[in-house]
């Protein structure tokens, strides 16, 4: 059987041929794409401006990859007629080509795979910042459109125009799969016509064989984003000084680049562009917590290894989730978790008995949650082994690529 899939990434073996940048997501593709070798015929599409005026194919290790510069229904059309595969899988719906493939290949023996859903995620973008961070003036907008920056009303439109085209994309597709009880309800609602299936996705290898060491000697909060409001930065640090009182030395790690500052010239300009560094800076400093918090900048895989097994507890405090493959990693690797009870995570993690989970917007609750786990180090080491019990399900490589193949067949009839 030959399968193309459109991916919104170019993954790393076509990115190193082409002398682009290697991803810095994805890696659940390269997971699914090293089972799958050999066993399906595998083309990767993905769009990538930077490969110049013409598709690029890459051949490597039995899998063709073309990278496009555009991604246009009739690009896709073209390349259809090219490939001839007997399915397509769009992975995600949050970027224009999955659309353009859609309509190229019709719905009838296409799997749109769902990554994160786009409309729940406009629905709560901002939530917890205050009005005052969230709007922009005349003089932003037009300073803006010749350097972007961080204006949040500008990300709303965005998230709402990607929702509006998610809606579309979903009302008109046949065939749908997504990981958690959340997905299928929601899929219930936008795809009410298409087949759902279930199928788990597989991770980055080291999280399945390394494991957490324990509680290090100071304690450690890390989470993995925190560069937009959904991801909830600024409910941890609201959260944060009931901790501190307690353990004074902790810190908090951050994954990703720290706030941008471009010395004390510019430094007004960007506070200005970028209200929510705006924000988590001065809500930091209001409540005396700003001295905890670091960044640690972007982070490869051993990089993020390094971070879990070096913290104390693993967060997420996100407004929305689908399946957040971050908490994922740190449940395989049996680190203790607090995880916003939001979306799709209470199908990852029960409750007391693989994580501690709590109401995204009660900060009270996550800094019960964070002292729970910091003052029993017994109950924290047993959450992260059942943890990881739950999550070698979950992730088995062996069972969700199976599954996969049987989607395949079951549409391909």
């Amino acid at each position: 059987m030959k399968v193309l899939w459109l991916v919104s990434v170019t993954m790393t073996p076509a990115a190193r041929a082409l002398g682009l940048p290697a991803p810095v997501g994805g890696g659940w593709l390269d997971g699914m794409l090293g089972r799958l070798r050999g066993r399906v015929e595998l083309v990767i599409a993905s769009v990538n401006a930077a490969v110049g005026p013409q598709p690029k194919p890459v051949e490597t290790d039995g899998v063709r990859f073309w990278v496009l510069p555009r991604g246009e229904q009739a690009d896709f059309a073209e390349l259809l007629a090219r490939e001839q595969p007997d399915l397509v899988q769009i992975w995600g719906t949050e970027y224009p080509a999955a659309s353009a493939l859609l309509a190229a290949a019709g719905p009838r023996r296409t799997l749109v795979t769902i990554q994160g859903l786009m409309g729940p995620c406009a629905e709560h973008l901002l939530d917890g910042v205050p009005a005052e961070y969230c709007g922009s003036g005349p003089a932003q907008r037009l300073v803006d459109k010749l350097v972007p920056g961080g204006l949040l009303d500008k990300k709303q439109a965005w998230f709402d125009a990607q929702a509006r085209r998610e809606a579309a994309l979903l009302a008109g597709t046949a065939h749908v799969s997504g990981r958690t009880p959340w997905d299928k309800a929601q899929l219930a609602r936008l795809a009410p016509h298409a087949a759902y299936y279930s199928c788990g996705e597989i991770l980055r290898p080291a999280f399945y064989t390394a494991r957490w060491p324990g509680m290090p000697e100071k304690p450690v909060v890390f989470l993995t984003q925190g560069n937009y409001p959904l991801k909830g930065l600024h409910r941890l640090i609201q959260a944060l000084p009931a901790v501190l009182r307690r353990y004074p030395d902790l810190t908090v790690r951050v994954a990703g680049w720290p706030p941008l500052d471009k010395g004390p010239l510019l430094r007004p300009v960007i506070r200005w562009m970028f209200p929510y560094q705006r924000y988590l800076e001065t809500l930091a400093r209001q409540l005396g917590v700003a001295h905890a918090i670091r960044y640690t900048g972007p982070l490869d895989e051993a990089g993020m290894l390094h971070q879990m097994q070096s913290a104390s507890v693993f967060v997420l405090c996100s407004s929305i989730e689908n399946s957040p493959n971050s908490l994922g990693e740190a449940m395989l690797l049996g680190m203790p978790c607090v995880a916003a009870d939001t979306g799709g995570v209470p199908g990852m993690a029960a409750h007391e008995q693989e994580a501690l989970l709590y109401p995204p917007a009660d900060t009270e609750a996550l800094s019960a949650a964070l002292l729970r786990l910091l003052d029993d180090p017994a109950y924290a080491a047993q959450l992260g082994r059942a943890a990881r019990q739950r999550a070698l399900v979950t992730h088995d490589p062996q069972r969700n690529s199976r599954a996969l193949e049987t989607i395949y067949q079951t549409i391909a009839e």
